[in-house]
């Protein structure tokens, strides 16, 4: 796991506190903030832009968005859409967020990146998510455009010249090969050198134009645990406990606890999480405390049978490894190899 140390300690601090401490049951590890819903491409994968006109044109105010983070307590943040860098006062969105000491991750298509990196100033607690879904061709045909991959990489080679935390996300579909996977990672960890990655098996979202080529539950495990063999999971700076990445593998599984990564978006507060909506709460507290959570996760839910997301295992992966000493002791030794390499 590549994540820095000072924010392994961070959040290491905040889950213990949380779980031994003041003894809650649950509590928020990131937020999911979606500031605006517009974007400039129409992903395949994703249903975001099949809103209204009316309500892709609206723009939540800084004062909502920082006041939903800060209501929430969580250490971490996952600003999406959309895109967030449409919106006029993203930039002012950040800085109150940085102010206040939270980790705060810019999830971009970097269309705008480098037009809007100069709004942005370089810091420990900022990094800007760039979506790489694979190389060239295969990322362009994702997101139903040429020249996307191209500009992404231009952008990433800009953000890192000048000093900023770049990251990626990268979500597979059934069309993947664990050799497609594995050059797309080799590439960024390799060549571009960002700092983290980040990945995630392709969900069935219900508004998305491709339904047909979302991962099945054994399709991913067969295809991470192919991807990750020879050394590859070690060598990659990957953003995952590594938890996690043996559930991905079929190593491991858990049960969901999408309400450690909850997501706050111009509706409110959406249940049970950013790829399901079964309705939304105006506050933080409604969420947790009127959700009936018991009933989402495989085996129970229909629509979550594919679902191995990381909003929802990866904050269970987390707790567990928290929860066992020889977890811990492996975890620590991964990040303290990720901040080494």
């Amino acid at each position: 796991m590549a994540m820095p140390l000072r924010q392994s300690i961070r959040v290491g601090t905040y889950l213990f506190e949380q779980k031994m401490i003041r003894r809650r049951e649950k509590f928020p590890l990131i937020v999911e903030l979606e500031p605006l819903f517009a974007c400039n491409l129409k992903c395949e994968g994703c249903g975001k832009i099949q809103h209204p006109a009316g309500v892709l044109k609206q723009r939540m105010p800084v004062a909502q968005a920082v006041g939903a983070v800060l209501e929430s307590g969580a250490p971490m943040v996952s600003i999406a859409g959309g895109e967030p860098l449409m919106h006029p006062q993203i930039d002012e969105i950040v800085r109150q967020l940085v102010a206040k000491r939270k980790y705060v991750f810019l999830c971009t298509n970097a269309m705008l990146l480098r037009k809007k990196m100069e709004n942005f100033t370089p810091s420990p607690y900022f990094a800007f998510a760039v979506h790489i879904d694979g190389m060239r061709e295969r990322h362009d045909e994702s997101v139903a455009k040429e020249g996307v991959f191209d500009e992404a990489v231009a952008a990433i080679k800009e953000a890192k010249r000048r000093g900023f935390r770049v990251t990626t996300n990268s979500t597979f579909f059934n069309t993947d090969t664990p050799q497609t996977i594995i050059e797309v990672l080799n590439f960024l960890n390799d060549d571009l050198q960002v700092d983290e990655m980040m990945l995630s098996p392709a969900y069935a979202y219900e508004k998305a134009p491709d339904q047909e080529h979302f991962l099945g539950v054994e399709q991913t495990r067969e295809l991470f645990k192919k991807a990750f063999a020879g050394g590859n999971r070690r060598r990659w700076r990957l953003n995952h406990s590594p938890l996690f990445l043996d559930f991905l593998e079929g190593k491991a599984d858990f049960p969901c606890t999408a309400w450690a990564i909850p997501n706050y978006s111009l509706f409110g507060w959406q249940r049970p999480c950013y790829l399901m909506s079964d309705g939304y709460v105006p506050t933080y507290r409604e969420l947790i405390e009127e959700t009936d959570w018991d009933k989402y996760g495989r085996g129970k839910d229909p629509r979550c049978a594919n679902c191995m997301a990381h909003c929802g295992y990866e904050p269970t992966a987390v707790l567990a490894t928290m929860g066992s000493l020889k977890e811990s002791l492996r975890a620590a030794r991964e990040t303290v190899a990720g901040n080494r390499g």
